[in-house]
């Protein structure tokens, strides 16, 4: 059971949008994951997401039939993002992030694309 350093873990991230296993616990994975530019608009049709901003700032953008928003998240704030809403991260600048999510959460939920990673590696 060794401590975790999110620092220097972060310093072996060299890319965009890949995610990477940090820890696990209860069938969830404690990812992190930089972010620089845009991803695409998903859903997941079973899992809840939690996005905690280590460093940096990102926009969260939802797509909704009525309701298309956004909202900043920055440093140490985080935001959950239910099953089945449609969203998109958007960070102007390099945004580190930790996700928790459970294990079988695919990055990019319902759209299968360049971006998709199917087998996450260990940080």
């Amino acid at each position: 059971m060794p401590k975790i350093n999110i620092a220097e873990k972060f310093a072996k991230i060299t890319e965009y949008w890949k995610p990477y296993i940090a820890a696990e616990l209860n069938g969830q994975y404690v990812k992190l994951d930089k972010l620089k530019g845009e991803f695409v608009f998903h859903h997941h049709r079973h899992e809840d997401e939690m996005f905690l901003v280590v460093k940096g700032r990102f926009r969260m953008e939802y797509r909704g039939q009525d309701n298309d928003r956004h909202e900043w998240i920055e440093t140490g704030e985080f935001v959950v993002v239910p099953r089945g809403v449609e969203h998109r991260p958007v960070a102007q600048e390099e945004c580190w992030i930790l996700l928790f999510e459970p294990a079988t959460t695919l990055n990019t939920g319902n759209i299968e694309n360049e971006r998709t990673v199917r087998e996450l590696e260990r940080v």
